[in-house]
């Protein structure tokens, strides 16, 4: 068996430790795992050291285009963005990237339960657009202590996502 990439095993740690705890607590675990980091709220994580981690404004939108194409050709995931203005999306991850990140951008999308209503997403939805994102910044030389910071930061999206 081949080895496994340094970015699925951070997302399958994500996801064995976040159905083992569920929601909020699961983020904390990650947390934890990942440095030991106390979770006090998203935004309690978030520093421009991160933003500056994923390369600033210039690093978040190329990482931001990188997830986008690799959302839509994931046989996982790609057909659940068949309905979707791929432009805005793009826009939208980049800014809510960028947000969560600490960096100077302001949100203008929806929330992410809105945003995800009645796609009856699934775990493995979620977790195969996290290794996707993860591929990401991999591409774009996103140092490993950067993502698992961002990862623990988005990690609570994920009840907001995930409805099936």
């Amino acid at each position: 068996m081949a080895p496994t990439s340094p970015s699925r095993r951070v997302s399958k740690m994500f996801e064995r430790s976040h159905v083992a705890a569920g929601g909020f607590s699961g983020a904390l675990i990650v947390c934890i795992v990942f440095g030991g980091l106390v979770l006090l709220s998203p935004r309690a994580l978030a520093d421009s050291s991160i933003y500056d981690g994923l390369g600033g404004a210039d690093g978040v939108s190329k990482i931001a285009a990188t997830a986008t194409q690799n959302f839509l050709k994931d046989p996982r995931i790609g057909h659940t963005f068949s309905e979707t203005n791929m432009a805005r999306f793009e826009e939208h991850l980049g800014e809510q990237l960028c947000k969560l990140s600490g960096g100077p951008c302001d949100y203008t999308g929806l929330s992410m339960y809105d945003a995800h209503r009645g796609l009856h997403l699934k775990r493995r939805d979620f977790s195969a657009l996290v290794e996707d994102l993860q591929d990401a910044m991999d591409t774009h030389g996103v140092p490993f202590a950067v993502q698992n910071r961002l990862l623990a930061i988005l990690a609570p999206m994920h009840r907001e996502i995930v409805t099936d």
